[in-house]
């Protein structure tokens, strides 16, 4: 009579143990944090501002594919953190208002999405658990039921970091959809003033430009003005 065949036991090698802690949280928020410091030191070995002052190239200097390159570009700029306020200018004096605002905005989209998906994937299942803070849960809570409005408004006004927006976002419990759509509707007008103020740098004393300028200025204000009455409310509660 053949004995039988003993079940096969659960491998608990050193090859599992090292998948198992390569894919835990921390591992994946360590390789993120590790990613965006690239990102970063390559961004200021580049020094992507220098656009400013030497223009873009000029074998890239026209055309349909310049615009979405320099879309790309700057999506991938937003992702290490270059001031996106740095790269709108850049696409109004580079492309004029109309192409400039095209790329400025699809850019936008682009690395927000990037950021959002980073953040999902890399760092939501570890930075969840440090959810202990009040305002942390209440920023948390506010993504989470009423995403796609709180995003819109942290878009309209431009006193939320364009980077801490997409992380805390991707943290929280909100929507991919509803994330790119409130990020590329909420960031039209602020976008649309420093595209502006791009394109007529040349002119300061235009009326474009000063609207522009002003439009930035009372946005800055009303930014500060409601982080502050924010602060209050959450410190009665």
């Amino acid at each position: 009579m053949l004995d039988p065949v003993p079940a096969a036991r659960p491998a608990t090698g050193l090859a599992v143990r090292c998948t198992r802690a390569l894919l835990s949280p921390w591992s994946r928020f360590s390789l993120l944090v590790a990613v965006l410091l690239g990102a970063a030191a390559t961004m200021l070995l580049l020094e992507p501002q220098r656009l400013l002052a030497t223009g873009w190239p000029a074998e890239l200097s026209g055309g349909a594919v310049a615009v979405i390159l320099f879309g790309v570009a700057y999506g991938v700029c937003t992702v290490a953190f270059v001031p996106r306020p740095l790269l709108n200018l850049a696409a109004g004096a580079l492309f004029g208002t109309q192409a400039g605002l095209a790329a400025a905005l699809a850019g936008t989209v682009l690395g927000a999405g990037i950021s959002f998906g980073l953040g999902r994937v890399l760092g939501q299942d570890a930075l969840r658990t440090l959810l202990r803070g009040r305002w942390l849960k209440a920023a948390d809570g506010q993504l989470s039921r009423h995403g796609f409005r709180s995003m819109l408004a942290l878009r309209l006004f431009p006193g939320v970091p364009f980077a801490a927006a997409n992380y805390c976002a991707a943290v929280s419990r909100m929507g991919y959809p509803p994330f790119l759509v409130a990020t590329g509707l909420g960031s039209i007008p602020n976008t649309a003033a420093y595209v502006v103020a791009g394109s007529e740098a040349s002119s300061p004393t235009s009326p474009a430009f000063l609207a522009a300028m002003g439009f930035i200025v009372l946005t800055g204000i009303g930014a500060a003005v409601v982080a502050w009455r924010k602060r209050h409310r959450l410190a009665a509660e």
